[in-house]
């Protein structure tokens, strides 16, 4: 059966729950949760082949006793079922983290799994300890661009053949493992991403066809992230350039199939690829059936799948969730104040009192010793994206202090200077206020970024998926414990390990040539701070509210009409920030409004204001203070960019264009760009420019190279 030549790619949900609602009202308690139906098996499971998949579980290992049932399930009403996993299975709860991911291979041995991708947090314990578990997985793991010493470092792929289909499988892992993994644990590995990974897919297409595969399936841990966007290294990206993929299952970004459509379409497919993904931690199982010449993919919600009593997955589970508590639910401490644990808006796009509290307890902690520098240049930096959790007002344990740190890092010191320190600033603020793991959590420094002005990229840093600023624009560091900020001092940068060896984009700290570990625990670390210098309480007065170390200088917050998701904002900010067009009203900056030929001229007649160029230097004046847009217009009059002007009106935006052609004339600027037009290149030059439309051009010119010289 050539199920691939016939293949037709329909998406339909696999499940059928509903809430129930009780028939009398007045015979359930007023604050009662309504009952959930449980899931039905659809009886065209019968003879079909199913695929169950799961990703990013991250500890919530009671999800394993759900697999099961289901996997159950679907095999007592027929179907032919294969388990996989698509990563991110070994950390996370202290149920996996502690013991380095072993518990889940055990589950995941009970549960009869398949195969599994790896993703980026199989190695925050290294690359040896991954393989030690592959050695008690009873199931292959697949990472087709993934190399030890330029030689694969697992398996490829793998074919099964259920109810006469064949199926090849293929693994990805997310390229951002080379930044995001500790850079000692994966000496020796390279993770193909970009093109590269491109053509590895490809390759493992070509393979999989060549052994009459009917179905293709990558189980990728790619994500879709927007984060990763950048270095285009997500699922979507890739299946923009590779075909003969059938369906994509994913990990990494934690998506709900409803977030896939949000970046793909209503069938959430790339070409002819269907993308589908679970969310995280067992919240659903994803469900891929295949039968007749049709793949479906859906998910079903874990709530809704019934486990025995007495089930051998979840007393092993539960067991797993004894011995953590015996150890690590003794409560140490309290807590006033909730603690922030989300990534965005939270710990990787913004300081947060979680974050100070971690970097307080680690410049505590080293500077019990003396450091050999002056003690106002210690400081204190950790990466937003390893602060995995929040911690409630209450009681604290020691397994809520691991849940926020899980990663097994260690209190180090690097000695860099002013320089290294404000690089490694501005590199982790690249591309704020968009998420990103690196986004620094301080102690003693006062810095503030600067959103609106565009990172200036560099060369990559070698090894990983960021660039280096090539000129420092958007970070300032106002002081440092106090004192004036010095480029040339040396600094004792208090962090955990992973940063101090260039993970994330710290590349700039790991060129130290003196970096102490001291050993500690990062968590147990942070506990120590608890309970000797807060007496076992974290307060309200100190922790309530982040301590305004980080300022986040945003000109976007002064207009309310403005979608910050939506294309303009690079553009609106930059122009707002330099004071080149302002609102139209207090809070307006109204980006769908036309704009008026006398903005425009004023629009550029700030910019020559604002020119560094012109410093100390009057622009003529007509000394007419009653129309605001008067000088601009006599400005560009002089300067023969305009022959007249009539009114106070929208501009066309043919007229923009000859307007800005001659300017970027008169500035030296390469000017062929700066109007793009619609998706088809259409100029649209009988249309109107609106504002935001208008504040693109402006961008685009103050990022245009300077004109070629004529030959």
């Amino acid at each position: 059966m050539k199920l691939k030549k016939l293949l037709s790619l329909g998406l339909a949900l696999v499940m059928s729950v509903s809430l129930a609602v009780p028939a009398m009202a007045d015979e359930a308690a007023p604050d009662a949760a309504p009952e959930v139906t449980p899931y039905t098996v659809p009886a065209e499971a019968k003879d079909a082949v199913v695929i169950l998949h799961s990703n990013d579980v991250h500890g919530a290992v009671e999800g394993y006793a759900k697999m099961a049932a289901l996997k159950a399930m679907y095999e007592a009403a027929g179907a032919n079922v294969i388990v996989v996993d698509a990563g991110d299975f070994s950390q996370g709860e202290t149920s996996v983290s502690v013991s380095q991911g072993a518990t889940a291979i055990e589950l995941m041995n009970l549960v009869g799994y398949d195969l599994a991708a790896p993703g980026n947090h199989e190695f925050d314990y290294g690359y040896a300890n991954l393989k030690t578990l592959e050695e008690k997985a009873e199931f292959p793991i697949l990472a087709a661009n993934l190399y030890y010493e330029n030689a694969p470092a697992f398996g490829t792929n793998t074919v099964i053949e259920k109810g006469g289909v064949k199926i090849g499988f293929f693994g990805l892992d997310t390229p951002e493992t080379a930044t995001k993994a500790h850079p000692a644990k994966i000496a020796g590995m390279t993770f193909a991403g970009g093109e590269d990974m491109y053509k590895v897919a490809e390759e493992q297409v070509k393979i999989l066809e060549g052994q009459n595969c009917d179905v293709i399936v990558c189980v990728g841990h790619l994500g879709i992230d927007d984060e990763t966007a950048a270095t285009a290294n997500r699922s979507i990206d890739l299946l923009a350039k590779v075909s003969g993929i059938d369906v994509f299952i994913d990990g990494h970004s934690h998506s709900t199939e409803d977030q896939i459509v949000e970046k793909t379409n209503a069938e959430r497919k790339v070409g002819d690829t269907v993308v589908t993904s679970t969310g995280t931690k067992f919240a659903n199982v994803g469900v891929v059936t295949i039968k007749d010449g049709t793949i479906t993919t859906g998910c079903v919600p874990t709530e809704t799948i019934p486990v025995a009593e007495g089930d051998a997955v979840l007393a092993k589970a539960t067991e797993i969730r004894a011995e953590i508590e015996a150890d690590y639910g003794t409560v140490f401490a309290k807590s006033e104040v909730e603690l922030e644990g989300a990534k965005a808006p939270g710990n990787r796009t913004q300081e947060t009192n979680n974050g100070d509290l971690i970097c307080d307890a680690m410049l505590w902690y080293a500077t019990k010793e003396d450091l050999g520098v002056p003690a106002e240049n210690v400081v204190a930096v950790t990466n937003g994206g390893g602060i995995r959790a929040a911690i409630a007002v209450g009681d604290v344990s020691k397994k809520d202090v691991n849940t926020v740190l899980p990663f097994g890092n260690t209190v180090s010191v690097d000695y860099v200077t002013g320089a290294a320190l404000l690089e490694a600033l501005e590199a982790s603020t690249f591309c704020t206020p968009s998420a990103i793991g690196g986004f620094p959590q301080v102690a003693g420094i006062d810095f503030t970024v600067n959103v609106a002005i565009p990172f200036a990229a560099g060369e990559m840093y070698p090894g990983t998926t960021y660039a280096a600023p090539a000129s420092i624009n958007r970070v300032t560091i106002n002081s440092i414990n106090g004192k004036d900020f010095d480029l040339e001092a040396t600094y004792a940068v208090v962090t955990n390990d992973f940063v101090a060896a260039g993970g994330d984009t710290y590349y700039a700290l790991s060129t130290s040539e003196k970096i102490t570990d001291t050993g500690v625990p990062l968590d147990e670390c942070v506990m120590m701070y608890i309970t000797e210098v807060l007496g076992g309480v974290i307060p309200a007065e100190k922790y309530g509210e982040p301590a305004g170390r980080i300022t986040i200088n945003d000109p976007l917050t002064a207009f309310n009409d403005v979608n910050t998701e939506a294309w303009y904002v690079p553009a609106v900010r930059l122009v707002a920030f330099n004071g080149i067009m302002k609102g139209t009203a207090e809070g307006v900056f109204a980006p769908e409004e036309a704009v008026s030929e006398a903005s425009v001229y004023n629009t550029i007649y700030n910019m020559e204001k604002n020119n560094a160029a012109n410093e100390g230097k009057e622009l003529p004046t007509t000394g007419n203070t009653e129309v605001w847009y008067a000088d601009a217009v006599k400005w560009a009059m002089d300067n023969k960019l305009v022959d007249e002007f009539d009114q106070d009106g929208p501009m066309l935006r043919n007229d923009v264009l000859t307007f800005m052609t001659k300017y970027a004339e008169m500035k030296g600027v390469d000017g062929s760009k700066l109007m793009i037009g619609d998706e088809n290149g259409d100029l649209m030059l009988d249309k109107t420019l609106t504002r935001a439309q208008w504040a693109q051009v402006i961008y685009n010119f103050m990022m245009a190279p300077a004109a070629k010289a004529a030959e």
